[in-house]
């Protein structure tokens, strides 16, 4: 993997007011990416995954800590560093139709972003357009279509399509292949593989689906209610992980053979899950852990290497070989 760092978060902090208080999506999150890798990014619905995606983005301000792009804090950027962001990063948003201007036909969405970069002119901006269109499995007659003339897996195609036009140098994929049947899902998993080693993209890969993500991801980030619990080379995870709640995400990946399936041993959390709203200085999954101690009360524990990449956030890291044969 080439270690050259593209992108830095340093103590991420994403938080919300509502009625009851402070929501905290993002919290004190730390996470290295290095060009041309994968990183997928797990956790159950409501973590803070898409939040942390659209942080990176700009979309949203971080109340505390610092993205780092090639150095230098995404909010200190002036108006050519920030245009010049705005192209090297792209996201593939989880639902296209909401992304997309229902009165604009898709060529010309697929190349808004060529058309404010100058990119591409006359019939270069539609051989390209052509191009992506035919990357993604459409073709010229879906050119002058409107979104709502698309199913909801090819509008996701497009989504995909118009992330790839500028070339980026990073893709956050926010559930990109959700609404894909099985079939087209692997045939966008591989085009992202494909591109990934012709012209070195990063992407971070934000996903439900932890079969899948193994396909793709250098590193898995494993999430929860708003900080990173594990974070493992992409094969190493699923042979050897620490956390318990990875623990229990990973016992839940259906097996395809019926007679292993019924044998094997799934983890049940027990428990209730704590609100996000006025989180306590504790472990995040103190509630949930039948391992959890008094320290794991009084504060929260911070990202440790316990092998060459491999991080835990866990107290209980240093007893994992007792640990991995308990039962929940």
């Amino acid at each position: 993997m080439n270690r050259e760092v593209l992108l830095e978060l340093k103590d991420l902090h994403t938080f919300f007011k509502v009625k009851s208080g402070i929501l905290k999506a993002v919290n004190g999150i730390d996470l290295t990416i290095y060009k041309g890798e994968s990183i997928g990014l797990v956790g159950e619905s409501g973590c803070g995954k898409s939040t942390l995606g659209k942080t990176i983005m700009r979309l949203y301000k971080p109340q505390k800590g610092q993205v780092l792009y090639k150095g230098k804090d995404i909010w200190d950027f002036n108006k050519k560093e920030l245009l010049q962001y705005r192209k090297d990063i792209q996201m593939i948003f989880q639902d296209p139709y909401a992304s997309f201007d229902p009165l604009t036909i898709i060529g010309d969405t697929i190349a808004e972003g060529m058309d404010i970069h100058r990119m591409h002119q006359g019939k270069e901006r539609s051989n390209k357009i052509l191009e992506l269109l035919k990357l993604i499995g459409l073709g010229r007659e879906h050119m002058n279509r409107f979104p709502h003339e698309f199913s909801g897996g090819q509008r996701q195609r497009v989504g995909i399509a118009r992330a790839l036009a500028l070339e980026p140098q990073l893709i956050v994929c926010d559930e990109p292949i959700s609404a894909l049947d099985v079939s087209i899902q692997a045939q966008i998993v591989n085009l992202l593989n494909k591109l990934q080693k012709e012209v070195g993209v990063s992407y971070l890969f934000i996903t439900h689906d932890l079969s899948m993500v193994k396909q793709i991801s250098d590193r898995i980030a494993v999430m929860y209610l708003g900080s990173l619990v594990e974070i493992s080379p992409s094969e190493e995870i699923y042979e050897k992980n620490y956390h318990p709640y990875t623990k229990a995400l990973l016992s839940a990946i259906p097996i395809p053979d019926p007679i292993i399936e019924k044998k094997r041993k799934r983890i049940i959390l027990n428990g209730d899950i704590p609100s996000p709203v006025n989180l306590k200085e504790e472990c995040a999954f103190v509630s949930r852990c039948p391992y959890a101690t008094e320290e794991c009360r009084c504060k929260r524990p911070e990202l440790k290497e316990i092998s060459p990449d491999h991080f835990v956030s866990c107290f209980n890291a240093d007893k994992i070989e007792a640990l991995e044969n308990q039962s929940f």
